[in-house]
């Protein structure tokens, strides 16, 4: 009779957690319709870290989302009328996935330090820390949440920023404060009609936040490509990714396409999502301290076309996340690799009279 009632608490707990994260959900901002004068790459100025020049004390390039952009504007690929701006995810939206306390635990700076690996942040008042870390990670991960529900109407949508594939519900890790790829994969669910999502993991990094998060649910199929030799190293979290690929120091471009069309293939035959969300991180490029890979530019480029066209192929809504890369020609990259997804159609930036109409074609 005990164990009895304390199923049925249990459940009754559980059942009272989902009605809330749903609340949350249906009462956030982070949803908004965008006009069709725009096009699916959302970014803000606001996305930039800026902390008193403490931000020169970690790898990451807290300039890349902005040189992208310019990059494309410059070329002509984009302007900068068409790019999307998002809100901030505000303390309700990140409880759909965070726990109280561990948000809690950001309001002190030597916790947010430890996550995003710079220690003299620990010495800095936290009103600063917030303002300059945590609200540029916050836009961020409101940017990967729209992102699905752009994906979803046009087919496709880049946030030129997020990728926090370190972070999960209780911690952080690795510069991800917020579990931004979860958070967009339950909005998915709860509104936009999808019951099964893939995530392709492409960072150099093994991806262990999302898999955490998504442990039991066989609505989510992890593929993961990463050095084995590097951070993490969680060999927890790597039992629960569906198809893992890992990869050794020093892999050069020819290996590692061959490794992602076979994993691809094998997830094509495995399981059939309804939202596809790529991780395409550029720290496997040749000479990325982090990384440790030996991809050339062109192979980045080649990646990403492959990831487009598996998406394409099926017809699944894509959200591409920018994610890690930490040498400053990784922008460059990435602006050449949307260059290119435009020029072989897997992503259309052009203004049809159609669109404007409100008629997606």
């Amino acid at each position: 009779m005990a164990m009895a009632n304390h199923s049925s608490s249990s459940s009754s707990s559980s059942s009272r957690v989902e009605s809330l994260r749903s609340e949350r959900i249906y009462s956030s901002k982070l949803y908004f319709d965008v006009p069709p004068t725009k096009v699916p790459i959302i970014y803000s100025k606001s996305y930039r870290i800026s902390l008193l020049g403490f931000e020169r004390m970690h790898l990451f390039d807290c300039c890349k989302g902005a040189r992208i952009c310019r990059f494309l504007i410059e070329e002509g690929i984009l302007s900068k009328t068409q790019i999307v701006k998002p809100v901030s995810a505000s303390k309700d939206d990140l409880l759909v996935v965070h726990s109280n306390a561990y948000l809690k635990s950001l309001k002190k700076s030597a916790n947010v330090s430890e996550i995003i690996k710079i220690s003299a942040v620990s010495l800095l008042p936290n009103y600063i820390v917030q303002q300059r870390i945590l609200r540029p990670l916050r836009k961020q991960v409101g940017g990967t949440v729209l992102a699905g529900k752009l994906a979803k109407e046009r087919g496709w949508a880049i946030n030129v920023g997020g990728g926090f594939h370190h972070g999960c519900a209780e911690k952080g890790g690795g510069f991800c404060a917020y579990a931004d790829i979860t958070l967009c994969i339950r909005y998915a669910f709860q509104c936009l009609n999808i019951t099964r999502a893939m995530i392709i993991d492409l960072d150099a990094h093994q991806g262990n936040g999302h898999a955490t998060d998504f442990a039991d649910d066989g609505r989510v199929y992890i593929l993961d490509v990463y050095n084995k030799n590097i951070y993490p190293r969680d060999y927890e979290a790597r039992k629960l990714i569906n198809q893992k690929v890992e990869l050794v120091s020093g892999t050069t471009t020819e290996k590692y396409l061959e490794c992602l069309e076979n994993a691809l293939q094998a997830a094509e035959r495995a399981f059939h999502p309804e939202l596809v969300v790529y991780n395409a991180g550029t720290d496997i490029l040749d000479g990325d301290p982090l990384g440790r890979l030996k991809v050339t530019p062109n192979g980045i480029i080649a990646r990403d076309e492959k990831v487009f066209k598996f998406a394409r192929r099926r017809n699944i809504p894509l959200v591409m996340l920018t994610s890690g890369g930490y040498l400053k020609s990784s922008a460059r990259v990435i602006a050449n690799s949307i260059k290119n997804l435009k020029a072989k159609n897997l992503i259309d930036l052009e203004m049809s009279e159609s669109k404007v109409s409100g008629q997606f074609v």
